[in-house]
């Protein structure tokens, strides 16, 4: 497994080796033991998987408050999606975000520690995204920030064109700019 850190710090790129024939490939697609020593020393305890079956869909950005905050591995198993992080953790990243590009043809996962803010938007018909996480679901620590929040340089997340904000649920409609979660995670 390749892993590559990215400029944010926790952030991180795990690619696993694909192994082909003229059968297809096989893939190690987890090593607890390599993930916690390149990585992160975690464990996951649930893994969550969700279809959207448009093009366009945007779900996020979510996260979950402590004591329950939430690492995520994510990887696209079907289809293709821009994947995005938020940093929340207080000092001088708070704010600041990075998008990866997740598919079932490129296999890479992104590692979002907790502290972050996590969303998506689909770029293929039926696109499913799984994500093992560090804590189960906890509805009373359940949060989020709007997926077009104004972040503290002035900007927001850049979204694909292909992002369609009519795909939000309610929830999503409703939930604050990032200056309502400041201290969440201080």
């Amino acid at each position: 497994m390749l892993i590559h850190a990215l400029p944010l710090p926790g952030l991180h790129i795990c690619a696993p080796v694909r192994h082909g024939d003229d059968r297809g490939w096989f893939a190690e697609v987890f090593r607890a033991d390599i993930f916690r020593d390149r990585v992160a020393d975690v464990g996951f305890v649930q893994e969550n998987q969700s279809l959207s079956a448009r093009p366009g869909t945007i779900r996020g950005l979510h996260f979950q408050t402590p004591p329950y905050a939430q690492g995520k591995l994510v990887s696209c198993i079907a289809g293709a999606l821009w994947d995005v992080a938020v940093d929340l953790r207080p000092g001088p990243g708070f704010g600041c975000w990075h998008g990866e590009e997740l598919s079932a043809e490129n296999g890479r996962q992104f590692w979002i520690p907790a502290g972050f803010a996590h969303g998506f938007c689909t770029r293929a018909p039926d696109t499913v995204i799984s994500y093992k996480v560090t804590e189960f679901y906890a509805p009373e620590c359940d949060s989020g920030i709007a997926w077009d929040a104004v972040l503290p340089d002035g900007a927001g997340v850049t979204w694909p064109d292909i992002a369609d904000p009519g795909t939000l649920s309610a929830k999503d409609r409703a939930a604050p700019g990032i200056d309502a979660v400041r201290n969440v995670f201080a």
